[in-house]
Order: structure tokens, then C-alpha cells, then sequence
């Protein structure tokens, strides 16, 4: 029987993350060559995925980036392929890459709706689905996705119903491909974080709105502070290896305790 550490290793493993050249993907990255896989960094920004690649093997990793717009069917596919090709599988993949927005709902364009609800969710489908059809010829696979807090949640004081419906979406589509495909031997689980020092994140609080509402957010979570990139690394670690075969379907909440008001 392998040991603890041994099942927690990811060596002989392929992945895949998307949004992987900066924030969560980035050191969703670095845990999983850590712990041993083969990395694609992939990214709609070809240059910054090229960036985190480097440097991931410069730290003595194996590693690619693919450029790809992930709401594109024929990008996603030619993603998978190119995984496929360089390293002969596709054992992880991570569907991370999203974004965020603050809008009040009776003004909201219609647009900004669509523009978060297709990378948030639209594309998570287009990857998962790609990922599974590639990991039902292997006869297994790991899909991880990215869901949020605010899939559990309606966040205060900001508005953003896009962003929580999309989240929600992505928690009830995890579960709902893991019922479908246990047959087939992928698991297909979710990672939903907490409010995280990010550039995304960043950005949003360097508006005069966003920086009165940081105060809020810290008074809401019992921990304190807001998460760290590298409290989320183990969670994927987890995810990805042979320790969690019998995992399917769950969600993995990081946010410092803020649901448990």
C-alpha cells in the first residue's frame, strides 16, 4: 500500500489551468509542479503565460502555456489537443480563468450580464466538457473548478448578481458532471474562495467604492484577513492527486470563515 505522501504526489500527472498566468491560476500552477505534474499555463494573455511558465521551470517544473479564449469551442479543444500532444494525456484540469463585476441590477447592461456569465460559466462547460471527453478515452481524470464564496452567498454591501449566478452555476454544473461521469471514472469537484489578494480583487479596490468596502469585508470574516493566493494551493494539491479518487462532486469552501455567520 502506497504511503499518505505517496498519494498526495502528482508525479506522472498532466494539467491543464486556465487564468493560469496570474493570481489563484499562477499558484494553482506552482502547487501542482511542486507536487510533481507537468503544467500547461493557459491564458488569453500569451505572454504573461509564457512569463509563468519560465519561471515555473526555471524552479525545475515541466511546463508550457497555450494561449486561449476559453469561451471560444474551437480554442478550448485545440487547448486539450495541445496538452494531448506535448505529454500524451490529460489528467488534471483545472477551469479557473473568470471575472468580476459590480453592477446594480436595474442598470445593468445586458451585455455585462453575458460578458460574466460566458467566462464564468459558459466557459467553464467548454472545458470541462473537452477535458472529459479526452479523460473517458484515458479511463480517468480529475476536473477541478473554480466556484467562489459567492456561489454560496449574496455578497454585501457590493452588487454583483452576475458574478454570484455564475458561481452558483458552476457549483450545481460540478456536481451535476460528476453524478454524470463517475461511470467513467473522472471526479469533477469544485474550489470555492473567499475574498483573495488578487490583481482581480485589486482592481476592484482601488475604486473610491471598492475601498470603503474592504473595512466590511474584513468585519465579516472571523479570521480577519482576506485570503492569501497560498491558502488555496493545498485544496488542488488534494484535488488532483490519487488521495481524493473517491471524492466527487463536493465543493472546498476557503474564505477564513465568512459563511459560517
Amino acid at each position: 500500500m502506497k504511503s499518505i505522501m505517496e498519494r498526495f504526489s502528482l508525479e506522472g500527472r498532466t494539467a491543464l489551468v486556465t487564468g493560469g498566468a496570474q493570481g489563484i491560476g499562477k499558484a494553482y500552477c506552482e502547487a501542482l509542479v511542486q507536487a510533481g505534474a507537468k503544467v500547461a499555463v493557459v491564458d488569453i494573455n500569451l505572454a504573461l503565460a509564457e512569463e509563468t511558465a519560465h519561471a515555473l521551470i526555471a524552479g525545475g517544473g515541466e511546463a508550457i502555456a497555450i494561449r486561449t479564449d476559453v469561451t471560444v469551442q474551437d480554442d478550448v479543444q485545440k487547448m486539450v489537443r495541445t496538452v494531448v500532444e506535448k505529454w500524451g494525456s490529460l489528467t488534471i484540469g483545472v477551469n479557473n480563468a473568470g471575472v468580476g463585476l459590480w453592477r446594480d441590477a436595474l442598470t445593468m447592461d445586458f451585455m455585462d450580464w453575458r460578458k460574466v456569465l460566458s467566462l464564468n460559466l459558459d466557459a467553464i462547460f467548454l472545458c470541462a466538457q473537452a477535458e472529459g471527453v479526452q479523460m473517458k478515452e484515458q479511463g480517468y481524470g480529475k476536473i477541478i473548478n473554480t466556484a467562489s464564496m459567492s456561489a454560496h452567498i449574496s455578497n454585501t454591501p457590493q452588487n454583483q448578481c452576475a458574478y454570484n449566478a455564475s458561481k452558483a452555476g458552476v457549483l450545481h454544473l460540478t456536481r451535476s458532471l460528476a453524478a454524470e461521469w463517475a461511470p467513467l471514472n473522472i471526479c469533477v469537484n469544485s474550489i470555492s474562495p473567499g475574498y483573495t489578494k488578487t490583481a482581480l480583487v485589486a482592481n476592484l479596490l482601488d475604486s473610491p467604492e471598492g475601498k470603503s468596502m474592504l473595512p466590511k469585508w474584513l468585519e465579516r470574516i472571523p479570521m480577519g484577513r482576506m485570503a492569501l493566493v497560498e491558502d488555496l494551493q493545498g485544496a488542488v494539491v488534494y484535488l488532483a492527486g490519487e488521495v481524493s479518487d473517491y471524492v466527487s462532486g463536493s465543493d472546498i469552501l476557503i474564505d477564513g470563515g465568512y459563511c459560517s455567520w
